[in-house]
């Protein structure tokens, strides 16, 4: 089975080699000077990628600085979204945002423990709002407490931050669980007053709980066909915080909607794909926002993307919402980009009621290379339509019923002979939703040196735009200033 075959291993050596073989064919980027950063030729604009700290090294592998993988523990605190992601075991990469947009990295979390094996694997934090840890001395101050595996797969450990996440201690008591295999995911479950862990489990989901975070206990609960970088929340049904339902996502981005009760988990759904692109896996989501009751924010890592010659290597998804609606054959989830991407807004161009005849690019005059799109087509005649993006085409096919982009296809019903589309364009990477999110696509590319700019068509009949607007936004990085501690060695 593909649960048994799949190792991240496996997957990040063949992404190390791909890297390294595109970066021998690939020409120079020009300018790679360290003041340069955030502004590299590939460097993704308004999608979340790793820094170096310590040296200037062009196309970094894993473990090195500048690489990243793996989601890990998402919170909000006090005001602040904290990301963090793997540097494959090496560390835990951190960065912080007050909009899920603009992002400052930190300096690396936590290392490695060679006590449990030379690697501090994927998991998950929450905000201990009660102290049940006692980890904090003083009833004030709210732990932020992550969970982590060590590299030899059984040794389920702990570090915590009394300080809004600015510093991290490791428990002295470590592990906290010895257990297989690794990426703990820990939440809260308010009618048992207690806490659950499920950890994956060589092909399964094995579930733990605890009162205090520190002392776990067996519930002997198993979810099989289920490996690696569990998330698991609950969802408003159609927007109704008074029916919910609990969610949990496998690794590979594919989720299950049912009930829990506190011990176990019971789908009531098959495992669907929160994403049908190239570039998609090992989620994890934000939730408890304060202020914000049932909002959950995903964010992905798109594993393979390619950077020849750049200081960093692998990105992240633009964080999006997810909602939970009713649709004849039953619930599905939809991903939509956060609102928080306005802030990004630029120029902004509207069309109503447009006919594309095939061979026209009503575009033609749109240039740049970051765009927030969306679209309402009437296929009329069309056969075919869609967008070239950094001339790579965004295209659906009548005949098919499908969406296709950087060689994904996704099935999608144009309801009516109708179609409404949402597109992210950054520099390497294209995101589309469908259908108001309930199909998505992730995919890296790398443009050609030309290709920039927008193009609409149509083949085999024209098209209908009944609605299109096209924000072209600008970067999340406008000024970057060398700080102080560029230098300092404290990074490893």
């Amino acid at each position: 089975m593909m649960f048994m075959i799949h190792s991240r291993l496996a997957v990040n050596l063949l992404l190390a080699a791909a890297s390294a073989c595109a970066a021998e064919s690939a020409p120079s980027s020009g300018d790679n000077s360290r003041t340069n950063l955030y502004q590299e030729k590939y460097r993704p604009q308004f999608h979340f990628s790793a820094r170096q700290w310590t040296e200037y090294k062009l196309n970094p592998g894993l473990r090195e600085e500048g690489w990243m993988n793996d989601v890990n523990g998402l919170i909000y605190f006090d005001g602040e979204y904290h990301l963090f992601a793997q540097r494959w075991a090496k560390c835990w990469i951190h960065a912080v945002s007050k909009d899920l947009v603009h992002w400052t990295e930190l300096q690396p979390a936590f290392w490695e423990d060679l006590r449990f094996g030379a690697g501090v694997q994927s998991g998950g934090a929450v905000v201990d709002k009660d102290n049940t840890s006692g980890l904090a001395p003083d009833a004030k101050t709210k732990p932020l407490v992550a969970f982590w595996a060590g590299w030899d797969n059984r040794s389920q450990c702990v570090s915590y931050s009394l300080d809004k996440g600015r510093s991290w201690k490791e428990y002295e008591r470590n592990p906290v669980l010895v257990h297989p295999e690794r990426d703990p995911k820990v939440f809260w479950y308010e009618p048992d007053k207690r806490w659950i862990m499920v950890l994956s489990d060589e092909g399964s989901y094995h579930f733990f709980t605890s009162k205090n975070l520190l002392d776990w206990s067996d519930l002997n609960v198993s979810l099989p066909y289920s490996y690696e970088c569990p998330d698991m929340f609950q969802l408003p049904v159609d927007g109704n915080l008074h029916r919910q339902k609990w969610v949990l996502v496998r690794g590979n981005g594919r989720y299950s909607i049912g009930e829990f009760d506190g011990a176990k988990f019971t789908p009531e759904t098959d495992q669907l794909p929160c994403d049908l692109g190239a570039n998609f896996y090992a989620t994890q989501s934000w939730g408890d926002i304060t202020g914000q009751p049932g909002r959950r924010v995903q964010i992905a890592w798109m594993n393979g993307g390619k950077y020849p010659d750049m200081p960093f290597n692998q990105q992240m998804t633009f964080p999006c919402d997810l909602t939970l609606h009713s649709f004849p054959e039953g619930l599905r989830i939809c991903r939509l980009p956060v609102k928080e991407i306005k802030s990004l807004y630029g120029k902004k161009q509207t069309w109503k009621n447009l006919i594309v005849r095939p061979g026209e690019n009503p575009l033609q005059d749109i240039s740049g290379g970051l765009f927030d799109i969306q679209l309402q087509a009437n296929l009329a005649g069309a056969k075919e339509f869609g967008l070239k993006c950094g001339g790579e085409p965004v295209k659906y096919s009548s005949d098919r019923r499908t969406l296709s982009c950087l060689g994904k296809e996704a099935p999608v019903e144009a309801a009516n002979g109708c179609l409404t589309l949402r597109i992210l364009v950054d520099r390497t990477s294209i995101e589309v939703f469908a259908g108001d999110g309930k199909v998505a696509m992730s995919s890296c590319f790398l443009p050609g040196p030309q290709n920039t700019g927008l193009e609409l068509f149509s083949l085999g009949g024209s098209l209908k735009i009944v609605s299109m607007t096209v924000h072209s936004l600008k970067s999340a990085w406008p000024h970057f200033a060398r700080p102080p501690y560029w230098d300092n060695n404290t990074a490893r």
